[in-house]
Formats: C-alpha cells, structure tokens, sequence
C-alpha cells in the first residue's frame, strides 16, 4: 500500500510539476484546491481532488483527518495571474494571509491526523541587507516597509509554524524566482531564479531525507547560496524532468 500525500495547492505552478514526481515515487496524492471546477483536471492527473479553502480549520482537519496524509506539502500561494504589478500590493497582504493564517491552520490539521513531515513553500529573496551570498541563518529583512514588510513578516510567520510544530518534522524550502512552464517568466528572472521544475526535485529530495531545517533552492548566483541543499538533499539547480525528451537532466 503506497503512503498518503497530502499536497495543499496540488493546481498551482509548483503543484503541477510536483506532482508527476510523487505519483512516480509511488505515493498516493491528495491535492487540495478551492475552487471545484478545478478538481477534475486534478483527478485527471492521477490526483486525489479535496475541495477546501485553507482558511476554513475544521473543514481542513476533517479533511485531512480522514486522509490520514504521513506527509504534507504546503505549496499555496495567492498571486494574480503574470504577477500582475497593479496588483501585486493587494496580493501581498492576501498572500500574508495564506502564509499566516493558512499555515497554522495546515500544521494544526497535519498534527491532528499524525502527519510525520511536513514540507514548505517559502521565498529566497527577503533576507535583509549584509554580505553576500545570504545563507540561511541571515537575519530576514523584518525591517523593510511597505508590501515587501508585509510579505517579509508572511515569511517569518511561515516558517515559524512550520519549524515550531511539536512531533512533525518541519522542513522550509525558500525557493528562488520560479520560470519555466506554469509560471510567469520563460526565462530566469530576478536576483535568484529557479527553474520551477528543479524546484519540484528538490521538494522530493526534502521528503526522502525528512530533515528538519531552512534550505535555499536557487540557481547559483551571487545573492543567494544554495550550498546547504546541495549539501543535505542532494539537489542541483540542474534537475530537471524533460517529458518531451523522455531523459531527466
């Protein structure tokens, strides 16, 4: 009997090109989305649909209690389509939110069901200011202002309840700026990019070495150093799953 997977944002960037992976690895996939339009395409993909909105507790720890997931991957975000800018101050605090709220509410519905690991989604470009390359024990930039305080403090409050989960090994991820299929760049973007499905490989590295712990996931580049991941998960910016070829890279 293959082990239960519960991915929270199974429908998003990240969440398409995970799953393959862990339907591939031989896991049973529950994906959550809130809008149930959207769980067909999922059941299409070989993933079992669960319609509920995060922000709603006791809908998500039925849920989840039912599933009995021994694994949890938060991937939600809350981002206009092309990120957006006109939209993008508003999408901060909603973001936040998910980050916020969102998490607690995951990692008390993970620890009611038994979860053992719980991986997440977090971002690699909100350090504060100092030397370079950033590595994870760099102060984050909670000093900022504006939208990017706002998104900063989302961050914090993330990781905090995801690394601060009593009997669930916690494991954060701060992946650099996604591109590649599904998201809004083809090409790499930003001070520290990350082909989105790299990013995939390295959640599924996360869930074979269950460590608890900060991972940069970036390419490698000045600003950020992705050493650490390299180092404990065995990932490689270069990991990537190239279906039309039929070879992965």
């Amino acid at each position: 009997m293959s082990e239960n997977i519960f991915v929270a944002g199974a429908a998003g960037a990240i969440g398409s090109a995970l799953v393959p992976l862990l339907i591939e690895a031989g896991y049973t996939v529950h994906g959550t989305t809130r809008r149930p339009e959207r769980a067909r395409a999922l059941e299409a993909r070989g993933v079992v649909p669960v319609v509920v909105d995060v922000f709603d507790a006791e809908a998500l720890q039925a849920a989840m209690v039912g599933i009995k997931p021994a694994i949890v991957i938060h991937q939600l975000t809350d981002l206009p389509p092309d990120l957006d800018p006109r939209k993008m101050a508003d999408a901060a605090y909603r973001n936040a939110r998910v980050r916020t709220e969102g998490t607690r509410n995951l990692v008390a519905a993970a620890q009611a069901a038994g979860s053992r690991l719980l991986v997440a989604q977090s971002i690699a470009w909100v350090y504060a200011p100092g030397p370079l390359p950033h590595v994870e024990e760099h102060p984050l930039d909670l000093q900022a202002e504006g939208s990017r305080r706002v998104s900063v403090e989302g961050v914090a409050a993330l990781e905090r309840s995801v690394l601060g989960a009593k009997g669930i090994t916690g494991t954060v991820l701060r992946y650099g700026q996604f591109y590649g299929p599904g998201t809004s760049n083809a090409e790499p973007k930003g001070a520290c990019p990350v082909h989105v499905e790299a990013a995939a490989r390295a959640t599924v590295l996360a869930l074979r070495n269950a460590r608890s712990g900060i991972f940069n996931i970036a390419e490698d580049n000045p600003e950020v150093s992705s050493e650490k991941a390299k180092r404990a998960l065995g990932w490689h910016p270069s990991m990537r799953l190239r279906e039309r070829q039929g070879v992965a890279s």
